[in-house]
């Protein structure tokens, strides 16, 4: 209730504007000088954890060498510093404390709740009845939700019967939700089953999308009518970063080069504004949870909570046939197959893995393409992600093909994909179009966006592992890497040619450009396979009408 109460106060304290000390219903105020910690004792010193002071010939901010903001600063959850023997943590970074120093602000601060007014009630807070008398009024009550809205609203599961097919080479598709690994989803689907059985996708939210996102693969999956394809959540931190104790809570050390606002996480997780044009799966992301699955408690429906990623790995095993394996396709980091290749005893059902990423740097002026860390030059996105993660793949032993990024950027031209896109009529089709074309427009008129190009390279390794290898003319070479985790943000993600210590992979040098684009274009206008549900205003429209007129 706290952050409802805290608003609760605000409103009131507006509604008495003009009257003395904040006076309103649901708090006792008082003025207070207050300063916000963010170092600790002793003060003045310059141990390299206060980016404030260290390093600079004047403290940032005009702040003083020796007063509350000059001490050693928190460096982790485990910082050794913060910790004494026998006893709790001695940091109080982010604590609010009094003070009466020139570092300190008069506030007018809420020090006690009102007790209720009405000694019978059984609520013991005067906000808490407030609270739910607003709730309970008429006057601006929500007006809809999906069942009042529409008259004839009804879920449905899209399966498809592939009885009488002799299936294809089972897939596992690893994704971390960009654009471009949308655009691969889309075509790995219209690939016809006989070829390719897409089995089960892995998602990883330690790259370009928040984990909720899940909810536009759903969607995606529900558009084609393949509700039957499971969908597991990968772990929010990437390998070595969560807390070794409370695993909920860990380092953001790699994952904060992905901007946030604009070509980012706020683009991302709504597909750059498209993701509401899909139509809605019954499918949801939910914050569910189960203390059998390792959660600290069991929540109101802990039948509902989101599959893992590892769970979903160990149910498709137990549905393949005796001697099958899995061929793998990574587009984002490598977390979700790194821990499947360290929690279980299951690479033996391995056929091959296409990874998406990396790159291996020809000269000083072939940099990669991690922008937001100006000192690494020459990682890639993918394995800058999760270095340790992308070390632990290369070093497993399994049959690996490498889509890096150098092959990727010949095959970034928008507008030939667009013009090919403009002659095909299928939904998928005319989605992707849509998205290519808003890319295209974001990356010529702002420079938050110049990176866009890097998504539609992403495609690549879905159209390689299933796409006409006669047109494609693909070029490869077997070559020794490593991949450098060091702990260091600029080298991290990096990949050598090392002859030495370096484990042989198979590298996509070279394609067919203009094979590419028309495969790619060719696959996603195909009538076959197309969508059952084509946007979100064609189920609007089935939701409107009763079941017998559809």
């Amino acid at each position: 209730m706290w952050d409802s109460f805290t608003s609760g106060v605000a409103v009131s304290i507006m509604r008495n504007y003009g009257k003395n000390n904040g006076e309103n219903e649901f708090a006792e105020m008082e003025y207070m000088n207050i300063s916000v910690v963010t170092s600790n004792e002793p003060y003045g010193i310059c141990d390299g954890s206060n980016p404030l002071f260290d390093g600079r010939h004047f403290p940032k901010f005009k702040l003083n060498k020796s007063g509350l903001h000059s001490g050693h600063v928190q460096m982790g959850l485990r910082d050794p510093f913060c910790f004494v023997e026998n006893g709790k943590g001695k940091c109080k970074d982010g604590y609010t404390e009094e003070g009466t120093g020139p570092d300190s602000v008069r506030v007018l601060v809420a020090t006690k709740a009102k007790p209720n007014h009405d000694l019978t009630s059984k609520l013991n807070r005067e906000f808490f009845t407030n609270f739910l008398d607003v709730l309970n009024r008429p006057e601006n009550t929500a007006r809809f939700n999906l069942t009042t809205e529409f008259p004839h609203f009804r879920q449905a599961f899209y399966e498809p019967d592939f009885k009488n097919k002799t299936l294809g080479k089972p897939v596992v598709f690893d994704m971390d939700m960009s654009a471009g690994d949308f655009m691969a989803l889309f075509y790995l689907l219209k690939v016809p089953v006989e070829l390719l059985n897409l089995k089960a996708i892995l998602v990883s939210p330690t790259g370009w999308a928040n984990a909720a996102a899940i909810d536009i693969v759903y969607d995606l999956l529900h558009m084609m009518g393949r509700d039957d394809i499971p969908v597991g959540l990968g772990d929010v931190f990437a390998m070595s970063q969560s807390d070794q104790i409370f695993h909920l809570v860990g380092d953001c050390k790699y994952a904060k080069a992905i901007p946030h606002g604009s070509g980012g996480f706020l683009d991302s997780d709504t597909l750059y504004g498209l993701a509401r044009d899909l139509p809605r799966s019954p499918r949801r992301y939910t914050a569910e949870n189960s203390v059998k699955f390792g959660a600290p408690r069991d929540t109101d429906q802990p039948e509902l909570r989101q599959p893992l990623a590892l769970e979903i790995w160990t149910s498709i095993l137990k549905t393949m046939d005796p001697g099958s394996k899995i061929t793998v396709l990574t587009n984002g980091p490598l977390t979700s197959l790194a821990k499947i290749i360290t929690r279980t005893n299951s690479t033996s059902f391995i056929q091959n893995v296409y990874i998406v990423g990396g790159h291996i740097s020809r000269s000083s002026l072939d940099e990669g393409n991690v922008f937001t860390i100006p000192s690494n030059k020459y990682a890639e996105f993918n394995l800058f992600l999760d270095p340790i993660a992308a070390k632990t793949v290369f070093k497993s032993g399994l049959n690996i093909t490498l889509i890096p990024l150098g092959t990727q950027r010949k095959v970034s031209r928008f507008i030939e994909t667009i013009k090919q896109l403009q002659l095909t009529r299928t939904p998928e089709a005319r989605f992707v179009k849509s998205l290519l074309s808003r890319l295209y427009t974001l990356k010529q008129a702002h420079h938050r966006y110049r990176h866009t190009d890097i998504f539609f390279g992403e495609i690549l390794g879905a159209i390689l592992m299933a796409g006409d290898q006669r047109k494609l003319k693909p070029t490869m070479q077997e070559m020794p890497i490593k991949v450098i985790a060091e702990g260091i943000e600029a080298i991290d993600g990096q990949i050598l040619i090392d002859e030495k210590h370096g484990k042989l992979v198979q590298i996509l040098k070279n394609i067919d450009p203009m094979a590419y684009y028309d495969q790619f274009a060719d696959r996603l206008g195909d009538e076959k396979r197309s969508a059952v549900l084509g946007s979100y205003d064609e189920q609007r429209k089935m939701w409107n009408t009763p079941p017998n007129r559809t």
